[in-house]
């Protein structure tokens, strides 16, 4: 599966009528959205599609026309990121009409392919499963965690000192947090 880690954008054209596609994140839909409807506010519509898997690593997908012929606009678009095997990322579709109705194939056409161009430009990643772990190192360890929560990828989010060592929250690519938490685990007494 891929992913993108930063918004891209594509405008295509199709019988005088504007498509102006962007890719985000998943995480950045409604905010990037709301944003569109306010710079657009004469766009005839705002077509998303956005595909990710949730906290039980279901995935979800899901294409909303906005006005458009149903099955017209979203999904066609979600067609795109599914042929593109990408994931958690949302794609939106701001259209402005031109004048001359393109019909239902015509619609398919235009969204699809402004979907298509701005998944061409996108900077695309593998995708990495994330997770979160609380791990503990004595004094003596302390050091070794330290260098451990060093590596690419990781991220501490919190540290804390106490009389028995440290503790530290990070956040990381799903194997090597697992792969830390089983060295450094937390112990409860």
């Amino acid at each position: 599966m891929k992913t993108v880690t930063r918004p891209a954008f594509a405008e295509t054209e199709e019988k005088k009528s504007r498509f102006l596609a962007e890719l985000v994140p998943y995480d950045h839909l409604a905010t990037r959205l709301a944003e569109l409807r306010v710079a657009h506010p004469k766009a005839n519509h705002h077509v998303t599609a956005y595909r990710y898997l949730n906290d039980e690593n279901q995935l979800i997908e899901h294409g909303k026309d906005d006005g458009e012929p149903s099955g017209t606009s979203g999904v066609p678009c979600l067609k795109v990121l599914q042929g593109r095997d990408l994931i958690n990322v949302a794609v939106i579709v701001t259209r402005y009409f031109g004048g001359v109705k393109l019909g239902t194939g015509g619609l398919v056409r235009a969204y699809s392919g402004a979907a298509n161009a701005v998944c061409s430009v996108a900077d695309v990643v593998d995708y990495v499963p994330q997770g979160e772990a609380d791990l503990f190192a004595g004094f003596s360890d302390a050091g070794t965690l330290e260098q451990a929560c060093a590596q690419d990828g990781i991220t501490v989010m919190d540290r804390q000192f106490d009389a028995d060592g440290t503790r530290m929250r990070i956040s990381g690519p799903k194997e090597l947090v697992a792969e830390l938490a089983g060295r450094f685990p937390i112990h409860r007494d």
